[in-house]
């Protein structure tokens, strides 16, 4: 059998799991809490790993394995960043956060940003947070359909836009059928994927290359001194920079409605325990094998194009060609399973968010199925008509909601009394400022754009707080 069979036939299973989950998850969706975070009762594998895999994904397996091939020893600086980062949002956020929306109702990550507002504040802040939500996520939708059309075309001789309709067809289908338990259920089976391809392939890439007591002498000798460092080529305030940069990759985690919302749902404070071990465990295997991957695939692979290919090259190195041809399927279906939880989000932010709470039942469930679809179909006219290269632009949408929802869940979680007044501007410059800072040339480790917006955003609203 060729590998392009092999591949088909993996995707083909995984889609009809995919379908299948979709519909189990419609016959546990009674009403919007239901649909929109698993009526709170997640056990602790399904939100750890869907958290995994909703907030890594792909980009692990084949962005950060890139990074590591060109830069080499300097990638490790993301692993303590976002480790960090997710684990603050597991250890401090998470407990509080399950707490918090269980004693007051909460559905959505807006739900937390409106508490003890007036009626006039609610409505705006619901409408700011509303906007950059669908904003940010349409495109990240878009670039995940794009890179996911892209690949079907290369893989198997497709057309473009087949591809991406493909994609968007299957998304809708089972995020439709089932909400937020299908979209948990089907990225625990891919953060699943993911980890199993995290420790194998590193494992196997390192054996090549003569174990570990080899590996170092043999990357010294194909690798640039820049790519032996672990500052780099910075120095001074530059590497200061660089650092920090890399560092507060993890602060946005503490902005990501569609992460927030697993600690949302998880049942009690027992299952947040034993999720939390296995989310920051997750993280910090599964980016390290991918570093190592990458400085492995720097010691068999000289010359190539596309950095982020280096995994897909591995793969076909390392293993036999069914097993490589389920590697490259499980990429492919991250790709795809990526966009589910921001498609629930944004329709969470129309459905739940803008037309309000008076009706929990069907006719309300309807609606949010209509959002879906309509999202998923803007999403794939954007994927579709749009150059690639405005692709590029989505990337803020990390830091953007990391600055403008970030600080004020932090405020509210702490317990210190919010100016209810501050909310709003507060939002609204941290949106604004990582936008200015995104459209500058990149700063070393992009440390502006990921750290000022958060940190000026926090201290505004700190310095605004009521008296306790």
């Amino acid at each position: 059998m060729s590998k392009e069979f092999i591949i088909l036939i993996t995707l083909l299973v995984y889609i009809t799991l995919l379908i299948s989950l979709g519909y189990f998850g419609s016959r546990r969706t009674h009403n919007n809490t239901d649909f929109f975070i698993g009526g709170r009762t997640l056990g602790p594998i399904v939100a750890s790993m869907s958290y995994f895999s909703s907030s890594a994904s792909a980009w692990v397996m084949l962005g950060l394995s890139g990074i590591s091939y060109v830069t080499g020893v300097s990638a490790l600086w993301v692993v303590p960043g976002l480790v960090l980062g997710h684990g603050f949002s597991w250890i401090w956020v998470a407990p509080r956060l399950q707490k918090l929306s269980h004693a007051k109702k909460l559905v959505t990550v807006t739900d937390v940003l409106v508490l003890d507002a007036n009626d006039d504040a609610k409505k705006k802040i619901r409408i700011f947070t509303s906007v950059i939500i669908i904003f940010c996520f349409m495109f990240y939708v878009a670039a995940q359909l794009q890179a996911a059309g892209g690949t079907f075309a290369v893989t198997f001789g497709f057309s473009l836009t087949n591809s991406i309709m493909l994609g968007g067809l299957v998304i809708m289908s089972y995020t439709m059928l089932g909400g937020f338990w299908a979209v948990s259920l089907t990225d625990t089976l891919q953060g699943t994927l993911m980890m199993i391809a995290s420790i194998i392939l590193p494992l196997l890439a390192l054996a090549q290359v003569g174990g570990i007591s080899d590996f170092w002498q043999n990357y010294q000798v194909v690798a640039s001194p820049e790519q032996l460092s672990i500052m780099d080529s910075h120095v001074g305030i530059m590497l200061l920079g660089f650092v920090i940069g890399s560092m507060s990759i993890g602060l946005g985690a503490m902005g990501q409605p569609h992460l927030l919302t697993r600690f949302m749902s998880i049942k009690d404070d027992k299952n947040v325990h034993y999720a939390q071990m296995i989310a920051i465990s997750c993280f910090a295997i599964s980016m390290t094998g991918m570093v190592i991957l990458g400085m492995c695939g720097k010691i068999m692979v000289s010359e190539i194009a596309n950095s982020e290919d280096i995994f897909f090259l591995m793969t076909d190195s390392l293993l036999p060609v069914v097993f490589g041809g389920i590697m490259v399927a499980a990429v492919l279906s991250a790709v795809l399973s990526t966009a589910d939880s921001q498609l629930l989000v944004s329709a969470s932010s129309i459905a739940h968010d803008l037309m309000g709470e008076a009706d929990e039942g069907k006719s309300r469930l309807r609606v949010s199925r209509t959002v879906i679809a309509c999202l998923c179909v803007f999403a794939v006219i954007v994927a579709i008509q749009l150059p690639s290269d405005i692709f590029s632009r989505v990337l803020f949408a990390w830091n953007a909601l990391g600055a403008s929802i970030g600080p004020v869940v932090l405020m509210r979680l702490a317990g210190l009394r919010i100016n209810v007044a501050a909310i709003l501007p507060t939002m609204m410059v941290g949106f604004t400022l990582t936008i200015v800072f995104f459209l500058r040339p990149d700063g070393p480790g992009d440390f502006f754009e990921r750290t000022i917006p958060f940190v000026l955003c926090l201290a505004i609203l700190f310095v605004t707080r009521k008296k306790q």
